[in-house]
C-alpha cells in the first residue's frame, strides 16, 4: 500500500493568525458598542459585583443564558441562584421543540415566551433577571470564522459566504449584532440590554463538570470537550480540583476536529444532512465490518486524521478538503480514492442515496457502505482514544467528565471504558485503577446555556450547586386545558383514564399502559417537563415490548418512517439493566447514573439477545437507559408493570417525533398521533395530574386501543 501523502495545518498561518487578532481586537469595541460585552469587560465585572452583593444579602438571582442566532440549537436556560444552594436549573428551552424546525438557528422567541411564562408562574418577569449571558464569545467567534476563511486563500474564502460547520454561519452574524438592542425593545428594558459573552468551551467544562458525581470528590478531574466546533477551537482539555476549573489545552481550529471529520464523512457517505446524519452514521457502523484488521476501508481511511505528540489531532489536508469546502467537495482526490465520490448536497435525503439495510443480506454495495460507516467509527474511536490518553497521564486522575457534540457518540464512549482498563493504569500511572467517566445529559450545544449561566454565577462567588439527576427541563408541563383542547380535533378519539396524583392512580395508569404494550401496542407517553437535549426519556417517549423480535421493523417502518438501520433503545429499572447488560464498573459513580440518558451503549450478556432482540443492536450492544423512581414516577411504574407481564422489567424506547423535533406541546402530540399511522396510542398526563388516552379516531381507528382498555377494565373489576 502506498504510504498517502500528508499535509497538516494551513498554508497562510501567519496571514490568518494576524487577521484573527485584528478581527477580535476591532469586533470587541464593535460589538461593545452594540451590548455584547467579553466576560473579562468593565460591564461583566460590575454585573458579577451587583450578583455577587445580592447573594451575600441571601437575596436569590436569575440568570439567563442565551443560544443566539447565528448558531445551530438555539434556546434560553434559565437558573436560580442563592448563596446557600448555589445554582438551580429551571428550564432549559431549545427553540426547535417549539417552533417545529429541528437544530433551528432562529430566534429563539417561542423558548424566551416559555421561560417568561416559567418566570410569571413564579411571581416573577423579565425584569427580574440580573444577567443575561450568551453561549459564545462573539467577538473571538467572529474573529476565528475570518481567520478559518483566511488560511488556505483563495480556496478557503468561500467560507466568507457559506456554512463553515454545522455550528457556525458567518451570514448570520448580523443577527448577533442587533440582539442586545431586539431583546430591550422587546421586553421594555432601554435601548440596549447588556449581553455577557461567555466563552463556548468553558461553558461545555463546567456544567458538564458541576453536574457530575465527581463534583465533591478530592482529587483531580479531567475534563475532555470534543466538539464540532467553538469560538476559539474544536478540542479543549481541562482540569478540576478544589472546585476550580483550568484550561490545560486548546487546539485553536475549527477544523482539526472530530465532529467535523464525523459530520461531513457521515452526511456525505450516509446520505443524510449535517446534525441528521452522525447517530444515524454510528447505528450503520454495527452492520459494518468492525474489526481493524480485516476491515477494507480503515487502514488507508485512518491516515485522514494525524494523530501526533501530546494528545494532538490534526486534519490531513492532503485528503480532506472540508477546511475550505465542506459541502460541494469535501474530498482531495486521494480520500475519492477510499471512499468515492461524495454525495451532493442536492442528493442528501433522497432514498436512492440514504444509507438503509433492507437489502443488506444480498446488495454488495449496501454492505460496502456499513463498512466505510465501521471504518469511520474506528478512525473516530482511534482519535478519541488517543486524546483522552494524553488527558489522562497528564492529569494522573482516573476521572474523566466527557463533554461537547462528539460525546454523543455512546459507541465511542463506551470504547473509552473498555480501553482505559485496570492494564492501562497499571502501564501509564503505576497504579491500580480504572477510568471512571460521566457524560451528561446534554453534552451537545443545547446544554451550553446551563453552563454559561452557572459559570456566570460560579464567578460571582455561588457555590456549585447539586449534581443533575434527570434531564426533565424544557417547557412547562401540559395545562389540563391545552391537552383537552388539542383532543379536540379531526381524527382523534379520546378518553380520560385517570390520575396519577395519587400512588393508587399511578400505578393503574402503568398498568394499562403495560398492559397495552403486553399485548403487542405501540404507545406514547407525554407527561411533565420535555426532555432537554436530543433523547427522549421517557415524558415524550413512543413504548413497545422489548421481547417481540419484529418490532424493531414495525417501529421503524410503521411508526417512525425511517431506515431499518436505527436500533431501538432499552428503557429500563437498574436491576433489570443488570440482568441483561453488562454494566461498566467505570460508569458505576451515582448509582450508575451516567446510563440515565442514553448516551453511553453496554454489551449486552449472552441470553439478551433472544429475550430482548428488540433493543440488541446488530453489535450486540444496547444504548441503555436506567429509569428512577425518584425522578420519573410513572415510568418506572410502566416499567415495574411492564415486568409483572412480560418477565422483564424493560421497554422499548424511541422519541416522541416522526421526521421533526420531539413534540413539545399537546397539539404537536397530536399532530404526531396523526402522522404515525402505526402508533395506537398516546397518553397525556396534565399537570394536575389528569390523564387521557388519545388514538386514531373514525376510519382510521383499529380498535385496538378500545380492546385493550375493555379487557383491562374488565380484568380489575
Amino acid at each position: 500500500m502506498l504510504k498517502p501523502e500528508i499535509r497538516i495545518g494551513p498554508r497562510h498561518p501567519r496571514l490568518a493568525a494576524w487577521c484573527y487578532e485584528l478581527t477580535r481586537r476591532l469586533s470587541e469595541r464593535s460589538l461593545a458598542g452594540r451590548g455584547l460585552h467579553k466576560a473579562n469587560s468593565d460591564v461583566a465585572k460590575r454585573t458579577i459585583v451587583k450578583v455577587r452583593d445580592k447573594l451575600q444579602r441571601g437575596e436569590t438571582v436569575y440568570i439567563a443564558g442565551l443560544a443566539c442566532p447565528g448558531t445551530h440549537n438555539t434556546g434560553v436556560a434559565l437558573v436560580e441562584v442563592t448563596q446557600k444552594d448555589g445554582p438551580r436549573l429551571i428550564v432549559n428551552n431549545e427553540e426547535e421543540r417549539f417552533s417545529g424546525n429541528k437544530h433551528t438557528n432562529e430566534f429563539p422567541q417561542h423558548a424566551l415566551d416559555d421561560m417568561r411564562a416559567v418566570l410569571q408562574r413564579m411571581g416573577r418577569d423579565i425584569g427580574d433577571i440580573d444577567a443575561f449571558v450568551t453561549t459564545w464569545d462573539y467577538p473571538a467567534l467572529l474573529a476565528m470564522l475570518i481567520r478559518t476563511s483566511l488560511e488556505e486563500a483563495p480556496a478557503s474564502l468561500k467560507l466568507l459566504r457559506a456554512p463553515i460547520a454545522p455550528a457556525i454561519n458567518l451570514r448570520q452574524m448580523d443577527q448577533v449584532r442587533r440582539l442586545s438592542r431586539k431583546m430591550a425593545r422587546m421586553y421594555g428594558l432601554g435601548e440596549q440590554l447588556p449581553l455577557i459573552c461567555m466563552p463556548h468551551h468553558d461553558n461545555h467544562a463546567w456544567y458538564s463538570f458541576t453536574a457530575s458525581p465527581f463534583a465533591d470528590v478530592s482529587g483531580k478531574v479531567a475534563i475532555a470537550v470534543l466538539d464540532g466546533t467553538g469560538d476559539v477551537g474544536s478540542i479543549s482539555l481541562y482540569v478540576a480540583e478544589n472546585g476550580e476549573m483550568k484550561q490545560l489545552y486548546c487546539n485553536q481550529s475549527l477544523f482539526d476536529s472530530l465532529g467535523a471529520f464525523y459530520t461531513v464523512i457521515s452526511s456525505s457517505q450516509g446520505g443524510w444532512t449535517w446534525l441528521s446524519s452522525e447517530g444515524r452514521y454510528m447505528g450503520a457502523a454495527a452492520w459494518g465490518d468492525m474489526n481493524r484488521a480485516s476491515n477494507p476501508y480503515y487502514a488507508r481511511l485512518k491516515a485522514v486524521l494525524q494523530l501526533g505528540p501530546e494528545g494532538t489531532v490534526r486534519l490531513n489536508r492532503a485528503m480532506a478538503n472540508w477546511y475550505a469546502d465542506p459541502g460541494d467537495n469535501p474530498y482531495h482526490p486521494s480520500l475519492i480514492e477510499i471512499l468515492g465520490q461524495p454525495l451532493r448536497p442536492d442528493q442528501l435525503w433522497n432514498p436512492d442515496a440514504v444509507l438503509r439495510v433492507e437489502d443488506i443480506e444480498h446488495r454488495p454495495d449496501t454492505k460496502d457502505r456499513l463498512d466505510k460507516a465501521a471504518a469511520t467509527q474506528l478512525v473516530f474511536e482511534d482519535a478519541m482514544i488517543h486524546v483522552i490518553d494524553h488527558l489522562l497521564r497528564l492529569t494522573g486522575t482516573d476521572r474523566l467528565v466527557l463533554t461537547g457534540g462528539v460525546a454523543l457518540n455512546a459507541l465511542g464512549n463506551m470504547r473509552l471504558l473498555e480501553h482505559f482498563n485496570e492494564a492501562w493504569f497499571e502501564r501509564a500511572q503505576q497504579r491500580k485503577a480504572r477510568l471512571h467517566m460521566w457524560i451528561p445529559p446534554v453534552p451537545g450545544d443545547p446544554g451550553v446555556p446551563i453552563g454559561a449561566a452557572w459559570l456566570f454565577a460560579h464567578m460571582a462567588g455561588a457555590p456549585r450547586g447539586a449534581p443533575l439527576s434527570h434531564a426533565f427541563y424544557c417547557g412547562l408541563p401540559p395545562l389540563r386545558a391545552d391537552i383537552t383542547a388539542a383532543l379536540q380535533t379531526d381524527e382523534v378519539a379520546s378518553l380520560e383514564i385517570g390520575n396519577v396524583a395519587t400512588s393508587e392512580g399511578r400505578d393503574a395508569i402503568a398498568d394499562l399502559m403495560a398492559h397495552a404494550v403486553a399485548e403487542g401496542g405501540v404507545i406514547a407517553i407525554y407527561q411533565g417537563a420535555a426532555e432537554t437535549g436530543p433523547r427522549a426519556l421517557g415524558h415524550r417517549s413512543i413504548l413497545a415490548n422489548p421481547c417481540d423480535p419484529h418490532v424493531r421493523e414495525r417501529l421503524n417502518e410503521r411508526v417512525k418512517y425511517r431506515e431499518a438501520i436505527r436500533p431501538l433503545a432499552p428503557m429500563a429499572t437498574l436491576q433489570s439493566a443488570r440482568d441483561y447488560f453488562e454494566l461498566e464498573d467505570g460508569a458505576s459513580d451515582g448509582d450508575y447514573n451516567a446510563y440515565n440518558y442514553m448516551v453511553l451503549t453496554a454489551h449486552s450478556k449472552p441470553e439478551a439477545r433472544e429475550k430482548i432482540p428488540a433493543v440488541v443492536h446488530a453489535d450486540g450492544t444496547g444504548r441503555i437507559q436506567i429509569v428512577r423512581e425518584a425522578d420519573d414516577p410513572l415510568t418506572y411504574a410502566y416499567l415495574k408493570a411492564l415486568g409483572r407481564r412480560i418477565g422483564v422489567e424493560m421497554s422499548v424506547n424511541t422519541s416522541f417525533n416522526v421526521a421533526g423535533p420531539i413534540a413539545q406541546t399537546p397539539a404537536q402530540a397530536m399532530d404526531t398521533l396523526r402522522r404515525s399511522k402505526g402508533l395506537d396510542a398516546v397518553v397525556l398526563v396534565a399537570d394536575d395530574g389528569t390523564t387521557y388516552a388519545a388514538w386514531h379516531g373514525g376510519e382510521r381507528d383499529s380498535g385496538r386501543f378500545t380492546g385493550w382498555y375493555a379487557a383491562w377494565k374488565q380484568a380489575r373489576g
